[in-house]
């Protein structure tokens, strides 16, 4: 998920007859979620603001934790820098990924964001079944996980699986929904978990890959609704079930004959595109 960042957009762009004045460097001074241009266009929109400034407030003053995150990959190996492309573009050759699949996004030869054609949920692993989790785990979770270490143990994966570059998405929301004391076994099966996912770029093309969240969640029904300007234009308020695992690149493999169960403990997991900014599009979210 993207961070907050210096280079945001002004809360009013849009809202108001007169264009912005220069770049949105006015953050609100009671939650910091938002900028402006100007003081005159922060006043504008305080009408609207003023309803999620608190709440807005409340979210950023846990921001800090986003450091701590297991499964965040902060600060990436040389091997998997996207500074050195060619090193990048080698690492993924060296799994024979280069430009296949889920993996098309991870350098910079790959296609661009909003390539329409590419945001698909039946893109594959293209690795075989013992390197990634294309398959129900052996186990359930005894236990929350809180490193890589013990997820790959868990999924039954060798530690010099690549599978962690595009699995952090998903295990980012796990720990999420971990900090905040959401856990599988207090939901009911009737209840639907919804999650506001702010910012989405390259995991936009890897969207398979969220179906571990049936694995880490099961029996439970989420949605996830993925909201940023990176969202294709006729891609906007579309819905995607997801109901097995990114497939593996073995024909034979039982990910392929996975039908999804209809008994009503079995996961489901419902993701909901919407361009725009957040607190432009929340009201058809809600």
């Amino acid at each position: 998920m993207s961070s907050l960042s210096t280079a945001m957009e002004c809360a009013a762009k849009g809202l108001v007859a007169e264009p912005c004045a220069g770049g949105a460097h006015r953050r609100c001074g009671s939650c910091g979620a938002v900028a402006y241009c100007s003081r005159a266009h922060q006043f504008i929109h305080w009408t609207l603001h003023k309803e999620e400034c608190a709440r807005l407030a409340t979210q950023m003053s846990h921001i800090d934790v986003l450091s701590q995150f297991p499964f965040v990959f902060s600060i990436e190996s040389p091997a998997l820098n996207h500074a050195i492309p060619n090193t990048r573009c080698f690492f993924l050759e060296s799994f024979k990924v280069h430009l296949k699949g889920l993996w098309k996004s991870e350098c910079r030869c790959g296609p661009e964001i909003s390539s329409v054609k590419d945001l698909s949920i039946t893109a594959e692993w293209n690795m075989e079944s013992s390197l990634c989790p294309c398959t129900e785990p052996g186990n359930s979770l005894s236990a929350p996980l809180a490193s890589w270490e013990e997820y790959y143990r868990w999924r039954s994966l060798p530690l010099h699986s690549p599978a962690a570059v595009l699995l952090h998405w998903p295990l980012t929301l796990y720990h999420c929904l971990q900090l905040s004391r959401i856990q599988a076994s207090r939901c009911d099966a009737n209840d639907t978990l919804r999650i506001h996912y702010l910012g989405p770029e390259k995991e936009l093309l890897q969207l398979p890959v969220f179906a571990e969240l049936l694995a880490l969640f099961p029996g439970v029904h989420l949605c996830i609704e993925l909201v940023g300007p990176t969202v294709p234009r006729s891609r906007d308020g579309e819905v995607l079930n997801i109901s097995s695992y990114a497939h593996c690149s073995a024909e034979s493999c039982c990910c392929r004959s996975f039908a999804a169960s209809e008994d009503v403990n079995c996961s489901a997991l419902t993701l909901k595109l919407w361009k725009g900014v957040y607190h432009e599009r929340y009201s058809d979210m809600v």
